[in-house]
């Protein structure tokens, strides 16, 4: 397995907002179903400086890239148009945290 960085900033328009309150039950229920999967292993939300969650950031595993772009077309958040600009990089999961991947497989 091959653990991706993704950070994803919510879009900018007037909704947005709106859209990521209307669509996190759907969210959460996914990142869960992929945490019982081995496939996330963290995610934490962005908030900007008035405590407002407007990004999210996780570090996933997967067995190929082509997989977690696969996984990303059936996100909740990416479906309903709340991240506006997601990036994904290669990473690799530090030899402190070996114990996330051991519970992943």
């Amino acid at each position: 397995m091959k653990q991706f960085i993704v950070i994803a900033h919510d879009a900018k328009d007037e909704g947005a907002y709106e859209r990521r309150l209307a669509t996190r039950d759907a969210h959460v229920a996914a990142m869960s179903k992929l945490r019982t999967q081995g496939s996330i292993l963290i995610g934490v939300a962005i908030k900007n400086d008035a405590d407002k969650m407007v990004g999210s950031v996780m570090v996933m595993n997967f067995p190929s890239r082509t997989e977690l772009d696969a996984w990303l077309k059936t996100e909740p958040y990416v479906k309903a148009n709340v991240w506006g600009e997601v990036t994904v990089m290669n990473g690799a999961l530090g030899p402190s945290f070996s114990d996330l991947l051991k519970k992943a497989e």
